[in-house]
């Protein structure tokens, strides 16, 4: 300690020495934000003379802390404070910022053992709805630096700390600051720093930032001990070659090779050949050269010529950037040469590697926002409503619910704030959801009439007043939309509100609400009757139906499937504790039957399409059973509570294994394997059902994986039951998921297994390639069309996901990949049935299985050989 103590003197003294000569450099558009600062109070950090401000007016939740006192004497101020979080999934800071300016974003996180039990936690860092890091804290007293540059495309950004079960979110610091927009200019993405040095650093391990760098970058030192270090006590100037604007203190050292004939290299590593990194690289020369000498250099990357030559101004920066990202390797090397003419070794300063960050989810449309903003403010709602109110979908706001299309921002669909305590009159912000569906502002103390605007909501299905105290007239297009069946509408229980007409006699003035709502009730009672018979009626034909094709993993399941009340599911799930996932149906829980973990879906009440999927998952369900569909254990419909019970298939959904987002790569067997266990589940949908089922739906997200990876396909709520008259087709609506849908059906309503076929074989692609069915980029390229390209160049190497690195058997993946392409044949008459497919993947499987036995040391000669050299001399860049 004592040696911290001497050491954080010495920062000071040369900090109050520093900020004498500097005289107070603009600290224009900053943000800083200490966390956990006492509300209303700044101060200024005596290193940077940077002013921070407490955290208290951009969030309203988490607890005030501090580190421990031992570490304080070993950091500066600004990290002696933190927030923490340990109420609520997603916490977020809301900051307004110039829409359009390019920021540097830089979030801190020091534990400093703040809760005296040296719980080491790890959470999730979003920015508005995409996630930026995962924050993993190892120890206590280091601190954690995550940073971004981002340009923002709204006047404010949310930053959110999202717990994932793992310990309490915290957070130490928060700093923005404006960037030229001419710098670090990319084609697509936000930018995360990988690594920023200060090449030939005899300062240890001190950091340079502000006031040194205008735009407080950290410059962390570096050396290495077969470089040679150059430096000058001159100043070197940023601003004649290099909008970059490295300090001078940074650039007026560098290094060069030892040996004075050898290139001088660095390389870094990636941890996966898709990741795309920008590369910036600050030269200046620091040696006044005499007249015979001369210093001029190429530079490479990965052996290709890069750049060159370059001679390196005396005193004066220039940055070599790379213009486009640079991928498609793990490992990147920089070589750099001096030309045949140079009597110098080549030179470097400082290095930038930033990695490509795509925040693709978008924003809640702004109109929404604006207007669940007012609503909020109007209410003084005291839920935690904070960040984005619909994206990401898992921590949408609570009583919301939204529709997510690809193309669009999400829209608000659902607002439940029924017992929310509401006062006053029914918000005119509400007039501006114009998506609205569902709208619950029951059992409140809300007063005043009913509000015209409200039969503008052209999208509104369900409108809930009951029990409140409003008074005056139910506008008449209300109801209107309630007595032809496009609305409905509850408003029982407001003593002095009556419906259309002058209002005279009160017992006239209520028929119309009361009618309607008992009308709705009447309804729904013949629709609850209806479905419990059908269910029941199920129920006992199971006990003695034999399915051929049937063959249960979890016999213990079967057995138990039954109705469940309420009250049961909310024991099983302990009470709706833990959400697996969300989808347009409702939240999915995990819960246990007797030590058995299950799947609960529960129907979200402003679920409009939902009511007809549970529907029509139930019928399905009840009737078929195979090992490649998901087992339905029981189901709830009590009331207004409707849920399903599936077996718990422990390996998530197969998109979250070919996103990345899991961290097992999946070999090219297991590829193969999950294709066909989906292939033979959607093979019997077809041919093994009386009548066939066309499952309508089918994509990467409901194909389910169990422990062993064994894949059953799920969410059957758009299937249908296709004739046995004869018929060629089934007319029908449109519905599945943009990406997925077959074009014939899309163009003429006409539905076909063959529409199955064309849903299947984009999962195909999806498997091969590990990339998403439409890319989400400015082209939106469909994955068959990428993959098309290459074949006619005859790349099959480059179609399968490099993650591989070539593990696999090149006549499997040729063969995979046609019978992929065929699949996704414009004219339904050209594709495979999904019989031919099954019989296709199990060929497939079988080569790859014969390599595999073999052992890889015997791989025949169309198999890609893997080298993993390492060249010494190269220092790693992390």
């Amino acid at each position: 300690m004592a040696t911290g103590f001497k050491h954080f003197i010495f920062e000071l003294l040369a900090g109050l020495a520093l900020l004498l000569v500097v005289h107070g450099q603009d600290q224009s558009g900053f943000i800083s934000i200490s966390c956990g600062l006492p509300a209303n109070s700044s101060f200024t950090q005596v290193l940077t003379g940077i002013i921070y401000t407490s955290d208290a007016v951009f969030i309203d939740t988490g607890t005030s802390t501090s580190i421990s006192p031992d570490l304080k004497a070993s950091f500066q101020r600004y990290v002696w404070n933190l927030r923490s979080f340990p109420q609520g999934n997603r916490n977020c800071y809301s900051i307004n910022v110039t829409r359009g300016t390019k920021y540097l974003i830089r979030a801190e996180f020091l534990h400093g053992n703040y809760d005296g039990k040296g719980n080491l936690p790890e959470f999730d860092l979003y920015l508005g709805p995409n996630i930026w890091e995962t924050v993993r804290v190892d120890n206590s007293s280091i601190s954690i630096v995550k940073e971004l540059i981002h340009v923002p495309s709204r006047n404010y950004l949310h930053l959110c700390l999202v717990n994932t079960g793992l310990g309490t979110p915290f957070i130490s610091s928060i700093e923005l600051r404006p960037l030229l927009n001419t710098t670090y200019v990319t084609e697509s993405g936000s930018l995360a720093l990988f690594w920023r040095v200060d090449v030939g650093s005899n300062e240890g391990y001190r950091i340079f930032r502000y006031p040194y760098d205008v735009h407080d970058r950290y410059w962390a030192s570096y050396n290495y001990f077969l470089w040679t270090t150059l430096s000058t006590n001159l100043t070197v100037y940023s601003q004649r070659h290099s909008d970059y604007q490295p300090p001078s203190v940074v650039m007026s050292t560098a290094v060069t090779p030892s040996n004075g004939s050898a290139p001088l290299a660095f390389y870094w590593t990636s941890d996966a050949a898709t990741t795309e990194y920008y590369v910036y690289l600050h030269f200046a020369e620091v040696v006044k050269l005499e007249a015979n000498q001369s210093r001029s250099f190429n530079l490479t990357l990965n052996g290709k010529y890069w750049y060159g030559p370059l001679v390196p101004d005396y005193l004066s920066t220039t940055t070599l950037y790379s213009p486009s990202a640079i991928t498609g390797s793990k490992r990147y090397e920089f070589s750099i040469f001096k030309t045949e003419t140079s009597t110098l070794p080549p030179l470097i300063n400082a290095i930038e590697i930033h990695s490509v960050k795509y925040l693709l989810q978008s924003e809640t449309d702004q109109g929404d926002v604006d207007a669940i903003a007012k609503i909020k403010s109007t209410y003084g709602i005291k839920r935690i409503w904070q960040g984005d109110p619909c994206a990401p979908e898992g921590y949408s706001w609570d009583g919301l619910n939204c529709s997510f299309d690809a193309n669009t921002s999400p829209r608000i669909t659902s607002l439940n704030l029924s017992s929310s305590g509401l006062i006053g009159q029914i918000s005119a912000g509400i007039s501006n959801l114009v998506m609205l569906q569902y709208l619950d502002l029951s059992n409140n103390n809300l007063t005043g009439s009913v509000p015209d605007f409200l039969s503008q909501l052209q999208y509104l299905r369900v409108l809930n007043l009951e029990r409140n105290q409003l008074s005056g007239s139910v506008p008449t297009q209300l109801i209107a939309r309630s007595n032809n069946g496009s609305l409905s509408l509850s408003v029982g229980d407001n003593p002095n509100l009556c419906g259309s007409g002058s209002c005279k006699t009160k017992k006239n003035s209520t028929v119309v609400p009361i009618v309607a709502s008992l009308g709705g009730l009447l309804i729904l009672s013949m629709i609850v009757a209806a479905i419990l018979f059908g269910l029941k009626r199920r129920r006992k034909q199971q006990v003695t139906m034999v399915e051929t094709e049937s063959n249960i993993q979890n016999p213990s399941l079967e057995s138990i499937q039954r109705q469940f009340t309420y009250s049961e599911l909310q024991k099983i799930t302990n009470n709706f504790e833990s959400i697996l996932g969300k989808g347009g149906f409702g939240k999915v829980y995990r819960g246990n039957i007797d030590g058995i973990q299950v799947a609960v879906k529960m129907l979200s009440h402003s679920s409009i399409q939902g009511f007809q999927q549970f529907q029509s998952e139930v019928k399905l369900l009840m009737r078929v059973h195979h090992r490649n569909i998901t087992t339905l254990v029981g189901y709830c419909y009590e009331g207004t509570y409707m849920g399903l019970i599936y077996e718990y298939m422990a390996n998530g959904d197969l998109e979250q294994h070919l996103s990345g987002e899991k961290a097992k790569i999946l070999s090219w067997e297991d590829r193969l394997r999950i294709a066909t266990d989906a292939a033979q589940g959607l093979e019997y949908m077809h041919h093994g059902c009386k009548p066939p089922i066309i499952h309508r739906d089918v994509k990467c997200t409901n194909i389910l994986l169990n422990e062993n990876f064994h894949a059953k396909l799920a969410d059957f709520g758009l299937s249908k039951f296709f004739p046995t008259d004869g018929g060629t087709h089934v007319s029908t609506r449109v519905a599945g998921t943009p990406g997925y849908l077959d074009p014939e059906y899309y163009i003429s309503n006409w539905l076909t297994e063959k529409s199955d076929v064309y849903s299947f074989g984009v999962v195909l692609l999806e498997i091969i390639t590990s990339r998403p069915a439409i890319e989400k980029s400015q082209e939106r390229t469909h994955v068959s069309q990428w993959v098309n390209f290459l074949l006619e160049k005859g790349d099959i190497i480059n179609i399968v996901d490099p993650k591989l690195r070539g593990n696999f058997n090149i006549n499997s993946a040729w063969k995979f990949v046609e019978l992929a392409m065929a699949c996704v044949s414009p004219t339904c008459a050209e594709r495979p049935t999904m019989r031919e497919v099954v019989a296709e993947l199990n060929e497939c499987l079988a080569t790859e299985l014969a390599r595999t036995k073999k052992g890889h040391e015997s791989q025949d000669s169309n198999e890609i050989m893997n080298m993993n050299l390492t060249i010494q001399l190269s220092p790693l860049a992390r």
